[in-house]
């Protein structure tokens, strides 16, 4: 696969996608992985390397390789950016014949945009309040009643109410389907 077909392809997935090779060299990356590579060290300008608190999932995967048998073991982290957003990072083995080598597809999950996605979809699918989507949206990213409460400038009270309302939407939906 030639460079230019591959960046087409990694382009196209919703989560940031790295080529790495097991120098630590970057073949090819997404706009996504580089925005949250960058998210996850500032200081790296150019994208040449990855990001070290990356780079130590990836030779997790490269020290276990002869212990693994099957190329389709996916090693699974998640790390936070300097924001203190969390990143899942998952990495396998991509065998790519223009490159003459294995190497690794690192691939880059930003969980608040994630959970902004699942909120929108829920809103959508549940027929949840513009409130309750931004309760489920915080819940999602795995924050507190209180946090919620704070961000929201609410009460805790008022919070497990609109949790209690989300989920018997959520129920009354899927006792429609049966």
């Amino acid at each position: 696969m030639n460079n230019q077909l591959l960046q087409a392809v990694i382009e196209g997935f919703i989560d940031g996608i790295l080529i790495v090779t097991e120098q630590r060299d970057v073949i090819s990356a997404n706009q996504l992985a580089r925005q949250i590579c960058h998210a996850i060290s500032p200081e790296c300008g150019s994208l040449a390397q990855v990001p070290q608190s990356i780079w130590q999932i990836c030779q997790s995967l490269i020290k276990n390789r002869s212990l693994y048998s099957n190329p389709s073991i996916m090693i699974d982290d998640v790390i936070l950016t300097a924001q203190g957003s969390q990143v899942r990072i998952r990495v396998r083995w991509i065998d790519l014949s223009s490159v003459g080598q294995p190497c690794l597809m690192v691939t880059l999950e930003d969980r608040v945009q994630t959970a902004q996605k699942m909120a929108i979809a829920a809103q959508e699918h549940y027929g949840l309040t513009r409130r309750e989507a931004e309760v489920w949206f915080l819940r999602q990213a795995d924050c507190t009643y209180k946090a919620i409460a704070e961000q929201l400038h609410i009460t805790v009270d008022t919070v497990k109410k609109h949790i209690r309302n989300i989920n018997a939407k959520r129920d009354a939906y899927h006792w429609a389907q049966e």
